[in-house]
């Protein structure tokens, strides 16, 4: 299966547009050291043809244009791309959806929760119903991801709930601490090949890793994890923001109850950190904390980044 990361940040992308925290400096001082980086997405594909989106980002155009892979290619109107698959109704996620506007067959999968949102939020009626077929999926039941022709693309995912919240843009104060989330806000994939093997997990939002999450992943051959702070008040910390990791629904790279400690002990063949915030020092290649997850076996995804598993 073939794999290429459309977009390594998280929202705002690296640098963000506002932020002048010393990483945003360095990146957009075109620092080797500190490369830049789109809002998060991935494309996956069974043969290197037909591809597939995980979660469309606002950046998704220049996306598409710093990838050959999904340019067009038969005839005046084209292209590679055959669907998106999106794991929550984010911004960073959704928003690249109104980029794939011009009547070009798409197939969408999303929760009954995600489809909904969308359904109510008319501006993507854009995405012409006539062109664009909407599948509800359900958690833990696996998909085979269809072209819009209808044929298989030897893709198949299994979506299930990761503990997060609702998108920011939908939180609702009066409906208690959780903001009104459910259990469909944020699902994680884990995407087979055509005969029912896991190839690899794709989970760019996460709020901790509970025992029946460990014990999914365990042994998994790859996963592509939340890298979205290094520690959970990172941006208090730096003056660029109020709110804690936690409160966002993300939990932290470091320390005892972080991401790099939940893992340890799981076996996992290969480890890639996606959707990182543009204050986390583990964008900086010569960082210390960079140092310390690659020691700790982690990768961190860059725009471009191309896998086959």
């Amino acid at each position: 299966m073939h794999i290429r990361v459309l977009g390594a940040a998280a929202g705002g992308g690296y640098p963000q547009w506002n932020c002048n925290h010393p990483n945003s400096r360095r990146a957009r001082s075109k620092d080797p050291a500190a490369r830049q980086r789109t809002q998060s997405s991935i494309a996956v594909s069974a043969d290197g043809v037909d591809w597939f989106l995980f979660n469309a980002s606002p950046d998704l155009r220049q996306q598409i244009n710093d990838n050959d892979v999904l340019h067009p290619k038969d005839g005046l109107r084209h292209s590679p791309i055959k669907g998106v698959v999106l794991t929550n109704a984010d911004v960073d996620h959704v928003a690249g959806l109104l980029n794939l506007r011009e009547s070009q067959p798409l197939e969408l999968y999303a929760t009954s929760r995600v489809i909904q949102v969308l359904q109510n939020n008319t501006i993507f009626n854009v995405l012409n119903p006539q062109f664009v077929d909407r599948h509800p999926i359900k958690l833990d039941e696996p998909v085979s991801l269809k072209k819009p022709d209808g044929s298989d693309s030897g893709i198949v995912v299994v979506p299930f709930a990761v503990p997060g919240k609702v998108a920011l843009w939908l939180e609702d104060a009066s409906k208690g601490p959780d903001f009104g989330s459910v259990e469909e806000d944020t699902i994680a994939l884990e995407v087979r090949n055509a005969e029912g093997q896991t190839v690899f997990f794709y989970i760019p939002g996460c709020a901790r890793v509970p025992d029946e999450l460990a014990d999914r992943l365990r042994g998994a051959p790859l996963v592509f994890f939340d890298g979205t702070l290094w520690v959970d008040d990172e941006m208090i910390r730096s003056n660029v923001g109020v709110k804690t990791g936690k409160r966002m629904g993300h939990m932290s790279v470091s320390g005892e109850d972080g991401t790099i400690a939940a893992f340890r002990d799981l076996g996992i063949d290969r480890k890639i950190f996606i959707h990182i915030n543009t204050t986390n020092p583990i964008l900086l290649e010569d960082s210390p904390e960079r140092a310390a997850v690659t020691e700790a076996g982690w990768e961190v995804a860059y725009d471009g980044m191309e896998i086959r598993v």
